[in-house]
């Protein structure tokens, strides 16, 4: 494994230099999956690619989904066998490219009386979903009779569970996922910035962007950035940049907001992840992972402010109920909540259909003014949805120049961290840790989150880890990331490190609560910040932890 490029807020001004002086091949704006997966796949083909994201990278859909990286079984319901071939074949290949960051999961899926999935169909239609997504081995469903379920899942309601479908998917942290593409895009000469938002479109003689004026939202300053191709890839953004350029007609997107709950493990102690039934007729997930068991998600319409999505009072009673209705034993409240996230869907619209029904396909849109824009499809379709569009460009430089541009090879390209041929090696490593970690008194846990947040690079964090001097062991590990992140992996404030770069925010709440100030003093110190902006960021994360872990009667 190669060590990551350095990537750091230190560099910033040499960094918005470079994108106010050179002319790139191609601009991406939009810093979640698809812009990273963009990124990746036109700087492997050679192309001199600059990425631009308006806030952190990640901090819209691309770090509140599922977290899962699955086939979509629930779109065998709807006919859309393309999609759920596409993304089911393409798990596989990501769980390749990352298999610390993708990791095998399997699902149970409850038969009950009345529910949405029957026997036979549900036997089926797994068939299908394993047939389409090429499925292997121990991988392949199978179909459980009532008690072989409750011995896997002793959780399940007795009085009317029939059975239950057992069957395979991939669980990742969607943010990590977002990074580490970007991270390695780097090692093809990208250039990424984040909090650098596109305020507007520059245009040659003959009407055809040729490049941005973005606004450095760190710095409070504008700068040029200048480009033979410009795609957008802002996510549920990308009809706002439409407008901006004067090119929104024809289809729409459609917001839906999803919310997820998250539990301490001990008041949901679900031994596999459970996709279950729902009164209303959807479909409900519950996935343990560490300390925690998450359950999402809604599917609501959206016409509220996009960079404020809220998990309201209404959306954490819906869920517990959901899941109080399935595992009746269980009975869990409002403070049994310890964090929440909500995200939003950017789906295309589709006149007469509710938002469960609208199709998760991604759409690309090109104005007459060259501007391409992608929008919609699922997490687990980013490389696909990346080759699309970087084709659309090699297209356009074969008709303009006669230039052909190299085929897609990122289904080769491992992930940064990624040192690993199979998850058997991933286990072993973890293992490997743990016994090395535990001289200092950490849990198999501890070394478990390192080495599936940072793969291979969990090396460099006990380096540092053992160079640092403090008696609290935990701090000096969590000094020892915040370094890491901030020599690698372009954090710029508190909240970019707790909620994106390890999730800490959503999973282990406690440990932010602990940490903070710590944090905010080590970064302050690093980046030479002045109280002012170390005060607003203590505030900023303070309310940041009660957003997430408090649900008020007003936001209902």
């Amino acid at each position: 494994m190669k060590d990551p490029v350095t990537f750091s807020a230190l560099n910033r001004a040499a960094d918005i230099e470079k994108l106010k002086t050179e002319t790139f091949d191609l601009l991406v704006i939009g810093g979640g999956i698809t812009g990273g997966g963009i990124a990746l796949d036109a700087a492997s083909r050679g192309l001199k690619v600059a990425l631009l994201e308006k806030g952190d990278f990640a901090s819209g859909t691309s770090s509140k989904s599922t977290k899962l990286i699955h086939g979509g079984l629930r779109y065998l319901k709807q006919f859309d066998f393309w999609l759920v071939k596409e993304v089911g074949s393409e798990r596989a290949i990501v769980h390749k490219l990352a298999p610390h960051l993708v990791l095998p999961e399997k699902m149970v899926l409850p038969l009950i009386e009345g529910g949405s999935y029957g026997k036979w169909l549900t036997s089926i239609g797994l068939k299908v979903y394993d047939i389409l997504a090429q499925v292997t081995g121990d991988d392949k469903r199978q179909m459980l009779e009532k008690k072989e379920a409750l011995k896997l899942e002793p959780l399940l309601p007795k009085k009317i569970l029939k059975g239950a479908g057992y069957y395979a998917e991939y669980r990742t942290d969607d943010a990590r996922l977002t990074i580490e593409n970007i991270k390695t895009s780097l090692f093809y000469g990208a250039t990424a910035l984040n909090y650098a938002e596109v305020s507007q479109f520059i245009y040659n003689k003959e009407g055809i962007v040729s490049g941005v004026v973005a606004k450095d939202r760190i710095g409070d300053t504008e700068f040029e950035v200048s480009a033979n191709n410009v795609i957008s890839a802002a996510g549920p953004w990308v009809d706002e940049l439409r407008s901006l350029n004067n090119s929104k007609k024809g289809k729409r997107l459609h917001l839906t907001k999803g919310v997820h709950l998250v539990f301490p493990y001990k008041k949901l102690p679900v031994k596999h992840s459970v996709y279950f039934d729902v009164p209303d007729g959807r479909m409900i997930f519950a996935i343990p992972r560490g300390k925690v068991t998450y359950v999402g998600t809604t599917d609501t319409n959206y016409n509220e402010d996009k960079d404020h999505v809220n998990t309201d009072l209404a959306d954490a009673i819906y869920l517990i109920s959901a899941v109080n209705n399935m595992f009746p034993s269980i009975e869990l409240e409002l403070s049994d909540i310890q964090s929440s996230w909500a995200g939003l869907r950017p789906l295309i619209h589709e006149e007469g259909k509710s938002a469960s029904e609208l199709s998760r396909k991604d759409e690309i849109f090109t104005s007459d003014s060259g501007l391409i824009s992608i929008a919609g499809g699922k997490l687990t379709g980013y490389r696909k949805m990346a080759e699309r569009v970087v084709n659309r460009i090699g297209q356009r430089m074969e008709e303009a120049s006669g230039e052909k541009l190299k085929a897609c090879s990122t289904d080769t390209i491992p992930l940064c961290g990624s040192d690993f041929k199979k998850y058997k090696q991933v286990e072993k490593y973890i293992d490997e840790v743990s016994k090395r970690l535990a001289k200092e008194g950490f849990s198999h846990q501890d070394a478990w989150f390192l080495v599936t947040t940072y793969g291979k690079q969990t090396e460099d964090i006990l380096r540092r880890y053992g160079a640092f001097k403090d008696k609290n062991k935990q701090w000096r590990l969590l000094k020892a990331e915040l370094h890491f992140a901030l020599e690698y992996e372009m954090i710029q404030n508190p909240m970019d490190f707790f909620i994106r770069r390890t999730g800490r925010m959503y999973f282990d709440l406690e440990s932010v609560r602990e940490f903070k100030d710590r944090v905010v003093q080590e970064m302050g110190g690093l980046l030479k910040a002045d109280k002012d902006t170390m005060g607003s960021w203590k505030q900023t994360l303070e309310a940041e932890i009660e957003r997430h872990s408090s649900f008020e009667l007003e936001r209902a």
